[in-house]
């Protein structure tokens, strides 16, 4: 269904939310790889957009130890590991913070 909206060039891919989560926010915050992939092959999805909590995609998937859609975000070459949110923590604070240490190796 993802596919099939993208295709129709009728989507804003850069929506946001009430909380301003983009879809590559949510996605990489709920694991969806797939949905994930299908929005970076767009070339239309600011990587680096930041919520109103100033977290990035990357953040989130880090938050919640997302390790795959990490490594996407990573291969991109545009995502700051170093972006820091509003409470000065960055991606590797958090997955360290949780305990996800396959995410705390991908960004050191």
């Amino acid at each position: 269904v993802v596919k099939l909206l993208l295709e129709t060039d009728k989507v804003d891919v850069e929506s946001k939310d009430k909380h301003g989560r983009t879809p590559l926010s949510l996605a990489a915050r709920n694991g969806h790889e797939t949905v994930m992939k299908l929005l970076l092959e767009t070339g239309r999805v600011d990587v680096e957009s930041k919520d109103k909590h100033g977290r990035t995609p990357l953040s989130w998937a880090a938050w919640n130890g997302h390790e795959t859609v990490v490594k996407l975000l990573l291969e991109t070459g545009k995502v700051d590991v170093e972006s820091k949110d509003k409470h000065g923590l960055t991606p590797l604070s958090w997955a360290a913070w949780n305990g996800h240490k396959a995410v705390v190796k991908l960004l050191l």
